[in-house]
């Protein structure tokens, strides 16, 4: 069948028809312009602000703090994010609204009041009328902070910041310190190791992709990497928290001054709890005086008394004045100089033997003893021992002990002879606690620190040996008899070799001895392996029979109960000579 093709007549299109669909175009062009030059002309600078919350996020350069921790990893002090919150009303604005939408003050406080758990009415005066720059609420939690953002209101700013716990409270603020209202370090270690505490976070602007996807930009490798390392201590939180209970009991009982305690390891002298009393909350640092945040165990001095009396006979067998199975005559007293010393008692002892002078604490006996030693060779060796130097420590900075100048204390016979009992020189009890870490240790030097990464200046090789091992083997023999027979008994522990040597010192003002004491008591323990040091120090107890025996004496044994639990440090008798563990 044949096919035709349709033909299709034209017809010429109405001209107002033509005329509707042109003008009807150039309306919807110019209404296109228009909205354009609007949006790139009028609401440029609203939508680039909009633009860049959606797109970026700035993170803010922080001081913050590292974290201190005991040697468990408990936490001493941390750094708390925290957020100050500013409004600016002018441009309070919601998720959802028209861009030249601006929302009421009442409208956004109506929402912020539940939030921030504050009243309403108190909320809304804050505003006070101002229109930018208005500092609502400060010290915000990062819960609180996430529920602000989530509201997603313009004009609504957060600021974050850190600020300083201390969770432990006054437990170790006369060790660690605290750091002010401004995050900067005041007291304690926070200030001694504040470049090896503080740290910053670098601040930086991330751009992000539609779908929060980071974008390359130009920042460096590690611009937004936390730091997560801590300031590790020696310390045990148990041991410092017994310490404390125990010393903090006693002071209050003697209406004393102030005290100090302190358990050291003698091979290195890691410091395993440091504690003073009265102490503060450093959480809340300005309720308290400022005497309080001073290191005074490192930067105050006392005169160590009959505690340095092990030191002393130390020095007398090294020169070899005296011989360990030695005698001396005390009759009580004895003229040195003109002045006429005595025992605490005023009482003589007879023939004694070296045992027996630290056992009855005979000043007339350690009199006589370093009578025979040279004073040049005394001096000396008393300067050797770095008496009258600074401490190097990661503790505060110390303070030199004070002793006489080399001609006076050669000079005059009155110098070399009170120096034997304690007396005429001062030292801090840092000071004292490291020299009997020596001679417990066989004579080696060691460094009191608290840091975990401290580096000791010398390898052990290398270390300043003030004592032989004989030597020291056999001062601490003498003291453990002071502890077994003599004023240090009330530490003996069934089963436990102890040594120990009581002090009580009259403190001098201007020149002249007072009434007022200082009670103290230095042990060591294992004697058989000695490991660790223990010093207590009482300062101006106010009752009567204040003696180191009865003040300073009862603290020690419950730290050192405490420290015998803590570092599992198993029984030891002595069976015939012979040292065996104890079923």
């Amino acid at each position: 069948m044949k096919k035709y093709k349709k033909i299709v007549r034209l017809v010429p299109l109405d001209q107002s028809r033509f005329k509707f669909l042109y003008i009807f175009s150039l309306i919807i062009i110019f209404c296109l312009f228009g909205r354009l030059v609007k949006l790139q002309v009028f609401n440029a600078s609203d939508l680039q602000r909009k633009a860049r919350l959606i797109q970026s996020s700035k993170i803010n350069s922080l001081k913050k703090r590292r974290s201190i921790v005991d040697r468990n990893n408990r936490l001493i002090a941390y750094d708390k994010p925290l957020y100050k919150l500013w409004a600016h009303p002018k441009y309070f604005n919601f998720p959802g609204d028209s861009i030249n939408k601006i929302r009421s003050i009442q409208e956004v406080t109506e929402k912020l009041s539940p939030i921030l758990d504050i009243n309403y009415e108190i909320l809304l005066r804050k505003f006070s009328n101002k229109m930018s720059g208005i500092k609502l609420l400060d010290k915000i939690s990062e819960e609180k902070a996430e529920k602000i953002k989530n509201l997603q209101i313009s004009g609504l700013d957060l600021f974050k910041y850190s600020q300083r716990y201390y969770p432990q409270g006054e437990l170790y603020s006369n060790l660690v310190g605290f750091v002010n209202d401004e995050n900067i370090a005041s007291a304690g270690l926070e200030l001694h190791l504040d470049n090896q505490i503080k740290f910053f976070n670098k601040s930086n602007l991330i751009k992000r992709g539609g779908d929060g996807t980071p974008l390359p930009d130009n920042s460096a490798p590690g611009d937004f990497i936390s730091d997560y390392k801590s300031l590790g201590l020696t310390i045990d939180s148990k041991l410092q928290k017994a310490s404390f209970n125990a010393l903090s009991k006693q002071v209050s009982k003697w209406k004393a001054k102030k005290g100090f305690a302190i358990v050291m390891d003698v091979n290195n002298g890691r410091i395993l709890s440091l504690v003073a009393v009265p102490s503060y909350d450093p959480n809340k640092f300005w309720q308290y005086d400022s005497e309080l945040f001073r290191g005074w165990y490192s930067q105050d001095l006392f005169e160590p008394g009959s505690t340095f009396k092990p030191i002393n006979l130390a020095l007398a067998l090294e020169e070899k004045v005296i011989q360990k199975d030695g005698f001396v005559e005390d009759i009580g007293k004895i003229n040195v100089g003109g002045w006429t010393l005595s025992n605490w008692d005023k009482k003589g002892n007879g023939y004694i033997d070296y045992p027996k002078v630290l056992q009855v604490s005979s000043n007339v006996g350690m009199v006589k003893i370093m009578q025979n030693l040279d004073p040049t060779i005394y001096w000396d060796w008393l300067s050797n021992l770095g008496i009258n130097k600074n401490l190097e420590t990661d503790l505060f900075e110390s303070t030199a002990g004070q002793l006489k100048r080399k001609d006076l204390f050669v000079n005059q016979t009155i110098e070399p002879a009170v120096t034997s009992f304690g007396k005429g020189f001062s030292i801090s009890p840092l000071k004292l606690v490291q020299l009997h870490a020596a001679l417990a240790n066989g004579g080696f030097e060691v460094t009191p620190h608290v840091t975990s990464n401290f580096k000791e200046k010398f390898n052990k090789n290398q270390k300043k040996q003030f004592f032989s091992q004989e030597v020291s083997k056999t001062v601490l023999e003498w003291m453990e008899s002071v502890v077994e027979k003599g004023s240090g008994s009330g530490v003996k522990i069934e089963g436990y070799r102890i040594a120990g040597k009581t002090g009580t010192s009259q403190k001098a003002l201007n020149g002249s001895y007072t009434s007022k004491k200082v009670c103290s008591f230095v042990a060591t323990l294992p004697v058989n392996d000695p490991k660790y040091v223990v010093l207590v120090v009482v300062d101006e107890p106010s009752n009567s029979y204040a003696y180191g025996s009865t003040v300073a004496v009862p603290v020690a044994k419950e730290i050192i109960e405490s420290l015998i639990v803590i570092e599992k440090i198993p029984p030891k008798i002595k069976d015939h000579g012979m040292i065996v563990k104890k079923p």
